[in-house]
């Protein structure tokens, strides 16, 4: 609209300014926008250059906090078990309180029988001599349960005092990865606006120096390149449209194969186990003449295995966020549907961090996933990650390992679903990325 503006004041100001007067004009001011540009360059790098740092505090800031969850949530088990100790204790105490308050009672009812009255009592001398020394050896007795509840009123105070320097701890813990977390928030924010900044002054000039350009040139050849660069501008954008259309078209058919081929092994999966279960069930039955021994050893054999440690083989896998892996790689979900990645349960408001290092291929909502997003990495790599609070990132970004991307949401207790694929097909993400001349496993 405002070079559409332009161009319908020049013929006006033409008129009112001599021809060479106003390309010398236009002349200065193109020189002058490309000083304007030189500069912009210049300071292009120092934002690079600082964008680069705020890079890696980011990744260096995002192990710090994660380490910090870690340590938090250790303090907070050693917090329940004081908690638990504490309140055992507690009821043991109760217990002895009132047993030796009982002793205390009966002595203190025995002490008040004066001498000439217990000569004068109806029981025999026996009697009497076998009430003292019982008597005598319950003294003692109860001296020592004195002794020994003293000592526990002790130990229960030295555990209140350790429990309440682990909930300060704790305290002091929760507010430093706040601060964190605040600190993490706040470099993202930096980094964005410095972008945001410098490409809106680079288009800005840019702009600029082509209307200038086209007002040193003829003016039906001006309106012949606008014309130009409206229908370039118009079929490029159709092109990004038809592009991004056509990639949710191969993605939703993507996952509709996925889901058919999921289904087919499933099927498959429940019939081999159907017949496993026949099989296992008649050599249950011949097993049943032998030994317990030999028994014990056959189900000791046909233990499931561990599974394995997270592989690091091409390059160092980090996760997306810390925090207890609840699905993994192959098993069922919570919908019975066999995973094609990892399911994370994070704490809220935990930073999501980069995977590999790669470039962002998309950012945003996506159907009935919610927010999403999808890097792309060497060799025929991409990752998903789903589940997301809020993305601190956009399409076309490059990103390194470890460097913060989003936020896990703010409130109840999140999960995040991350993917690894290599040419379309998922593989485990604990096995790393292999080499470029490998497969991928699926």
């Amino acid at each position: 609209m405002a070079l559409a503006l332009l161009l319908l004041a020049l013929p006006a100001y033409a008129q009112e300014e001599a021809p060479g007067a106003a390309l010398k004009r236009v002349e200065q001011e193109i020189q002058a926008d490309k000083a304007r540009q030189r500069a912009l360059d210049q300071r292009s790098d120092a934002i690079r250059k600082e964008t680069e740092d705020l890079r890696a505090r980011l990744v260096g800031l995002a192990e710090q906090a994660r380490a910090q969850e870690e340590e938090l949530d250790g303090l907070e088990g050693t917090l329940r078990a004081l908690e638990e100790e504490e309140r055992q204790q507690a009821t043991r105490l109760d217990g002895e309180r009132q047993q030796i308050a009982h002793l205390l009672a009966a002595l203190q009812r025995l002490s008040r029988i004066p001498p000439e009255v217990a000569l004068a009592r109806p029981e025999g001398p026996v009697d009497t001599l076998r009430s003292a020394l019982l008597l005598r050896d319950t003294v003692p007795a109860l001296r020592q349960r004195a002794d020994a509840l003293a000592a526990a009123l002790n130990r229960l105070a030295e555990v209140r005092e350790r429990l309440e320097g682990q909930r300060t701890s704790i305290v002091a813990k929760r507010d430093a990865l706040g601060s964190r977390q605040q600190e993490i928030a706040a470099l993202v924010a930096r980094r964005e606006e410095l972008s945001r900044q410098t490409d809106e002054e680079r288009i800005a000039v840019g702009r600029r120096m082509a209307a200038l350009t086209g007002q040193a040139s003829d003016l039906k050849q001006l309106m012949d390149r606008i014309e130009a660069e409206r229908r370039v501008t118009m079929e490029a954008a159709a092109r990004r449209e038809a592009e991004r259309l056509e990639a949710e078209r191969r993605l939703a058919r993507q996952r509709e194969a996925e889901q058919r081929e999921a289904d087919r092994k499933l099927a498959q999966q429940k019939e081999t186990e159907q017949k496993e279960a026949e099989r296992q069930l008649a050599q249950q039955r011949e097993a049943e003449q032998r030994a317990r021994a030999e028994a014990a050893a056959q189900q000791a054999a046909v233990q499931k295995a561990p599974d394995p440690a997270p592989a690091t083989a091409g390059n160092r896998l980090t996760l997306p966020v810390g925090g207890r892996i609840v699905t993994r790689f192959g098993e069922q979900d919570r919908f019975g549907a066999t995973s094609r990645g990892l399911t994370i349960s994070a704490r809220p408001g935990t930073a999501v961090v980069a995977p590999y290092a790669g470039s962002v291929m998309f950012a945003g909502p996506f159907r009935g996933y919610g927010q999403i997003l999808i890097v792309e990495h060497s060799n025929g790599y991409h990752s998903l990650i789903a589940g997301l609070g809020r993305i601190d990132t956009a399409v076309g970004k490059h990103v390194t390992a470890g460097e913060p991307i989003a936020l896990m949401p703010a409130d109840g207790s999140p999960d995040l679903y991350f993917e690894l694929r290599r040419n379309g097909q998922p593989i485990n993400p604990q096995r790393g990325a292999a080499a470029p001349e490998g497969k991928g496993q699926g």
